[in-house]
């Protein structure tokens, strides 16, 4: 039998729709990181990621949900980041994810700079059922 750790096993979902619900999607993914052992360097990585993942929300769908929670794989631990919303997709997802790729101009990460910062990435996009990005780091 698995043991529980209610502080970390727990599933947490933070509404995203303005710049403040980013700032509290990252403050909880880089507590959760922490909780799971996480350096402060890895805590960061997870942290910026989840703020690039929530602005995307914000930015480009105007709300939707960041879904973190703690996984294992043998003796390693990691946490998962869902990001996902019900906007109107992603028109081409192989030029979104293409390094040096920005619609908007900026200077953000943007998902290629997610997916280096992360172990495992995974996009599902369609102008239906809108945008979902899962990520997972692991702990090191």
């Amino acid at each position: 039998m698995r043991e529980q750790h209610p502080d970390v096993d727990a599933e947490y979902c933070v509404p995203v729709a303005s710049v403040n619900d980013i700032v509290t999607a990252r403050l909880q993914g880089r507590a959760l990181a922490e909780r799971l052992g996480f350096s402060a360097g890895e805590a960061t990585l997870v942290a910026t990621a989840i703020s690039e993942l929530a602005r995307n929300i914000v930015q480009y769908a105007g709300n939707g949900d960041i879904v973190l929670r703690s996984t294992t794989n043998g003796t390693r631990r990691g946490i998962v980041v869902v990001a996902r919303d019900r906007g109107p997709g992603i028109s081409d997802l192989k030029l979104a994810v293409r390094s040096g790729y920005s619609t908007s101009g900026g200077l953000g990460l943007g998902l290629p700079g997610v997916r280096r910062i992360v172990d495992d990435f995974q996009i599902v996009s369609n102008r239906e059922d809108g945008t979902t990005v899962t990520v997972t780091k692991w702990r090191f």
